[in-house]
């Protein structure tokens, strides 16, 4: 998950846009932006057979919001813990980042506990056992006394709950990572690259229950784009743009290109349109596990078009509705639990009372709007009683 919520309690940071004398934004709303925006794709991909699916990044990219969430926080990790270091020590930094995994931990903990208890609703009141099983919370339930060990271990991930845990790996060896990187960015780059390599190499992951694959998302592969992120953070953090040469979008632009008429092929054959899937005995399967190379490159090469194309004081960053996208950025912990947790409601509702188009279209709008009313509540208690005042244009980069 990203780390706006830590950001916000650092001391010095505001806790809202800052403004300058004029009344423009010095905070990129961007990351805002496209963090929102990837926790409205989780909610609605992870509802089964929802049609609003086709219209989220997975059916445009090679890649899907898990990606964009793990660039963004290891982007916003590295800027907020990297001023943060530079400014009261290793020590201190790595007591805050060690708090912070403290809060993903707990949250992961009880968002798990209110999965089960969905979960175990739908199949008394709906004698409906396959519930347990599609969402991967069976084993929980029939052995609790045994697996709750292994939830408490980060080993037992049901369907849905496995980006906390990602991001707890990932944050709790931040520190030695940040060292590294503000010391050495390309031996950092370098290493970061070779695990990666003997991630899909040799399968080396971390243990899971009760399956003894690993994590889903394997942290020894994933760990290599949130360091890619991370050294672009600390860039920015100390004031050094990043340069994006003219052959570096353009091929950026080609690849997206590419990714999307090839992964819209795939869509459109499963959706049942007479159109081949292209490249299809070649590519599928894009395993998600291991980060593969054609999924990283697509989100670094969307990563590179947002740069380049979207400016910080794009209007619709300030506009009313990308100002709602982005309060659900700026609260995206407790946006993205509610979320899931709606999710798994929804496919609860959708295969257990109604799949009607009628009933699709009120899962998605309800959950949405409850996800923009607790994003809405906490920046009004966030802000003394007061909700923010939508930010005026952001100042130019």
């Amino acid at each position: 998950m990203p780390e706006q919520e830590a950001a916000q309690r650092l001391p010095g940071e505001a806790t809202g846009p800052a403004r300058s004398g004029t009344g423009k934004t010095h905070r990129d709303l961007r990351l805002d932006f496209f963090r929102g925006a990837a926790l409205f794709f989780i909610f609605i991909d992870h509802i089964p057979d929802n049609p609003l699916s086709y219209l989220t990044l997975k059916s445009f990219a090679f890649a899907d919001a898990a990606e964009v969430f793990i660039f963004i926080s290891g982007y916003t990790a590295a800027m907020v813990y990297g001023r943060a270091m530079g400014r009261d020590g290793l020590v201190l930094s790595s007591i805050r980042i060690w708090r912070r995994v403290w809060q993903l931990y707990v949250a992961h903990v009880l968002i798990f506990m209110v999965y089960a208890a969905q979960v175990a609703y739908a199949m008394t009141f709906m004698r409906n056992p396959l519930f347990a099983e599609n969402l991967g919370v069976g084993d929980f339930l029939a052995r609790a006394d045994v697996t709750i060990l292994r939830v408490l271990l980060l080993q037992f991930q049901p369907t849905y709950l496995d980006i906390l845990p990602l991001y707890i790996a990932l944050m709790l060896t931040f520190p030695a990572w940040l060292v590294l990187l503000r010391r050495a960015p390309v031996t950092g780059l370098v290493l970061s690259a070779a695990l990666y390599g003997a991630a899909n190499a040799w399968g080396i992951n971390l243990p899971a229950y009760p399956s003894d694959e690993g994590w889903y998302f394997n942290p020894f592969a994933w760990q290599f784009l949130f360091v890619i992120a991370s050294v672009l953070g600390l860039r920015a953090s100390e004031g050094q743009a990043t340069p994006l040469p003219s052959w570096l979008v353009v091929g950026a632009a080609a690849f997206a290109a590419f990714a999307c008429v090839v992964r819209l092929s795939w869509v459109l054959e499963e959706a049942g349109w007479p159109v081949p899937g292209l490249l299809r005995h070649l590519l599928w399967p894009i395993e998600k596990s291991l980060l593969p190379p054609l999924r990283l490159l697509s989100v670094l090469a969307l990563a590179v078009l947002a740069g380049r194309l979207v400016r910080r004081d794009a209007a619709f960053l300030t506009s009313r509705p990308g100002w709602i996208v982005v309060l659900c950025g700026q609260q995206s912990l407790d946006v993205f639990c509610l979320g899931i947790l709606l999710s798994v409601l929804g496919g609860i509702i959708l295969t257990g009372i109604s799949d009607t188009w009628a009933m699709v279209a009120v899962v998605n709008v309800v959950g949405a709007s409850a996800m923009i009313g607790l994003a809405m509540g906490l920046a009004w208690y966030n802000g003394g009683g007061r909700l923010p005042a939508r930010p005026l244009r952001p100042e130019p980069a």
